[in-house]
């Protein structure tokens, strides 16, 4: 036996055994390679995504300065208070030049209302008691025991009688006394509509007055928009806001002083009826004292027979 073969056969099972090692280890050595290799670029992208990562921090950082930044700033306060405080100086004067003219009609209504309500019901009572006189004498009695506005028109109607005594003329008397008696309806009625011209003038300026402050709170707030270049609706919707509460205001003094002005009006309109029914009352009564009362002319003329018969 050729003592070369074991040696031959000892050199090839190592060799052998190398290229099984290297055939079973090749598949390994392939799948390796192929994840190196997408190693890089899995690296390369992470790079890639890393990159922007400042700026997805700056972001939040950014977006956390920016509430900062806007807490910074004063909030404004949207109640009635806080827009008037805030308020430029000549949008303020206009508010409260119309809250004290809302305080000047309500106030005046108040005492119109209880003066008028008062004096309608005395009239009503006088022209009751009216119904059952007989003569201007007994009218003259009852109301100077029950101090009633009646009496200063019988005080008037009497005073035409005793200026007109020696005067035969009876219907000149009767046109004098309705003439005084006419100018005294309407001087009680001038007299109670004292306070009514300031609820007009109230209702018809204080929506413009109103309007000029509005108008005035806006100019300031484009003024604001233009020095702080920006169209934030925050930013200007306070001064609009502030502006508009001048109209608001307006429209709350005016809108009660026309009504309140137009309720006294009709209440006037009624009272003065009242006090003109007195008075007719009154003229009745001269007349019914006047047709009593034999004619002056009659009385000298009987009067002359009489002498001569005598």
């Amino acid at each position: 036996m050729n003592p070369l073969v074991p040696r031959a056969q000892s050199i090839r099972l190592p060799a052998i055994a190398a290229l099984l090692a290297s055939l079973l280890l090749a598949p390994l050595a392939c799948a390796e390679q192929p994840a190196q290799t997408a190693n890089p670029a899995a690296a390369s992208a992470s790079v890639s995504s890393d990159a922007p990562a400042p700026s997805a921090a700056a972001a939040p950082a950014a977006a956390t300065d920016s509430p900062a930044a806007d807490d910074s700033s004063p909030a404004h306060d949207l109640s009635p208070w806080g827009m008037y405080q805030n308020a430029d100086v000549v949008v303020q004067g206009v508010m409260l030049g119309l809250l004290l003219a809302s305080v000047i009609t309500w106030t005046i209504g108040l005492a119109k209302g209880l003066e008028l309500l008062g004096a309608r019901r005395r009239l009503r009572g006088e022209l009751a008691d009216f119904k059952g006189l007989r003569s201007l004498d007994q009218a003259a009695e009852l109301a100077h025991a029950k101090h009633s506005f009646s009496a200063v028109l019988i005080e008037d109607a009497q005073d035409e009688l005793r200026l007109s005594a020696s005067i035969a003329e009876k219907d000149g008397i009767k046109e004098r006394v309705s003439f005084r008696l006419e100018r005294l309806v309407a001087a009680s009625g001038r007299k109670m509509s004292v306070g009514t011209g300031v609820l007009a003038t109230i209702g018809s300026t204080s929506p413009f007055v109103g309007l000029f402050g509005t108008v005035w709170g806006i100019m300031n707030s484009f003024i604001g928009i233009a020095e702080s270049q920006t169209t934030n609706l925050a930013v200007v919707a306070p001064g609009i806001a502030e502006a508009l509460l001048a109209t608001a205001l307006g429209l709350v003094a005016a809108i009660p002083a026309v009504v309140i002005y137009n309720v006294f009006a009709r209440s006037i309109a009624g009272y003065k009826a009242q006090v003109a029914d007195i008075s007719a009352q009154v003229l009745l009564l001269v007349s019914r004292d006047l047709d009593r009362q034999p004619p002056a002319a009659a009385a000298r003329s009987g009067a002359a027979p009489m002498a001569k018969v005598g």
